[in-house]
């Protein structure tokens, strides 16, 4: 099958690409990307600006979507800016690829995500959800981690002190508040587009642990 794949250079997209690149199901990996990156055999990287995404690209014409775009508040920069990055340019993407007639797509959400929420970034994620369903997907899985771990490209103190003490106290938690691997993630959604089970599916936490 074809994946369009978003979000390639984060920690949970990479770990995508890794495994999607290995996976025999996979024929071809597109991969849209604001910088370049290594070439592999079976992936096409095309260099997009999010803000003005290509309409008519071929390559829009796939079997499914891995959505796992995301910032942070602080590299963002302001609420405008995460907004733009979490969800304005999922979206966008999304449609572009239901009008080409991608019938899956399978988002990299969050734990309380909600259009309600008093929180900014669940209310982000929330709206995102919200949008998506009225896309129109055949398909539509979303995936919603905690605090997700595994090697990042930048220091974050506040979820590392978080990843340190979940970690101690793991065996006794409930599952839905355990660290969610990168790795299993990545599985879940790699999984979940190859599927593309009818309908819509919601995979929580405790899920991923």
């Amino acid at each position: 099958m074809k994946l369009i794949l978003l979000g390639t250079t984060g920690l949970v997209g990479s770990h995508v690409l890794e495994l999607a690149l290995a996976d025999a199901r996979i024929s071809e990996i597109i991969a849209p990307t604001r910088r370049p990156i290594t070439e592999r055999t079976g992936l096409f990287a095309p260099l997009v600006d999010f803000d003005h995404l290509p309409e008519d690209a071929p390559w829009w014409r796939a079997d499914a979507v891995i959505c796992a775009l995301g910032t942070t508040m602080k590299k963002a920069g302001s609420r405008e800016a995460f907004r733009r990055v979490d969800h304005h340019y999922p979206l966008e993407a999304a449609r572009l690829a239901r009008r080409h007639g991608v019938p899956a797509f399978v988002l990299n959400s969050a734990t309380g995500a909600d259009p309600d929420s008093r929180f900014f970034y669940n209310r982000v994620k929330g709206e995102l959800e919200r949008d998506l369903r009225a896309v129109g997907f055949e398909s539509l899985t979303l995936v919603r981690p905690g605090l997700i771990s595994g090697p990042r490209t930048e220091f974050r103190l506040g979820e590392r002190v978080a990843e340190v003490l979940l970690k101690a106290t793991g065996p006794l938690l409930p599952r839905r508040w355990r660290i969610n691997p990168a790795s299993n993630i990545a599985r879940v959604l790699l999984d979940a587009a190859v599927a593309g089970k009818a309908g819509e599916h919601i995979v929580e936490s405790a899920e991923l642990a």
